[in-house]
């Protein structure tokens, strides 16, 4: 059976979404009807001339920004009934070399970024009685990686947020819930793995995944089937889509 999602005449917001994961979310929403909006400190050309999809150069760890290119989401569109909070980075450093800024900058884009966003969306989703919000987590917030330790502190952080959150906004027909994508090649994952023995093992204990291949799982959150919320949905180990044929 194939399950066909329609988001027409919906609006999404994905930050980090110029590439990876947030990149085919993006153009999955947009394909099924909806209007997906990129918040990114780096654009890129590729999603430039998609329909559907419109590009906001920001800073999600810069509240005022975040607030302000809400505003004018809103203002254009007059909902946003999606929030997909996806921006993160990544850096690989022992706990002993690990500067101040760097440990403020990590947690400021992967902690801080994904709650001034969704202060940003709530007012408006909460005026709506509707909305859903996706929060990405990580293993690494269980099982921790040497170099890492910043990494694995915000994203485990995370979990308790998304699950009070969305005890909190329940009330407002808005569902919160958290998700583990699981090994995904994208960039920030070649970047953290940088040399062929690290990716190796990665595939030989979880597999590498696609961008492609966890669309269809948010799109079934993002979608009405889901009305689970305060819940995590886990990709350990997945088949990608040309396996699963």
């Amino acid at each position: 059976m194939r399950v066909h999602f329609d988001s027409s005449g919906e609006v999404l917001v994905v930050t980090g979404g110029a590439h990876g994961i947030g990149a085919a979310l993006a153009r999955g929403y947009a394909s099924a009807g909806g209007t997906s909006f990129v918040l990114d400190v780096s654009p890129t050309e590729e999603l430039n001339d998609v329909k559907g999809i419109t590009q906001h150069q920001t800073d999600v760890s810069d509240r005022d920004a975040v607030l302000a290119v809400t505003e004018e989401i809103m203002g254009k569109h007059g909902r946003i009934d999606a929030l997909v909070a996806g921006a993160a980075v990544q850096p690989r450093t022992p706990v002993v070399d690990t500067e101040p800024a760097q440990w403020r900058h990590t947690l400021g884009v992967n902690l801080d970024g994904v709650v001034w966003s969704c202060q940003a969306v709530l007012p408006h989703m909460i005026q709506q009685e509707s909305g859903v919000i996706l929060v990405f987590a990580s293993g690494l917030a269980y099982m921790g990686r040497a170099e890492a330790s910043a990494y694995a502190a915000s994203k485990g952080a995370l979990i308790p947020f998304a699950k009070s959150l969305a005890a909190e906004v329940a009330p407002h027909r808005i569902r919160v819930n958290t998700v583990f994508p699981g090994v995904i090649d994208t960039p920030q994952f070649r970047a953290a793995n940088p040399t062929g023995g690290e990716r190796e093992h990665w595939v030989r204990t979880t597999g590498i995944g696609t961008p492609e291949d966890v669309v269809g799982p948010l799109l079934f959150l993002l979608s009405d089937a889901a009305t689970m919320t305060g819940s995590t949905l886990t990709r350990d180990r997945a088949f990608t889509k040309e396996e699963a044929r």
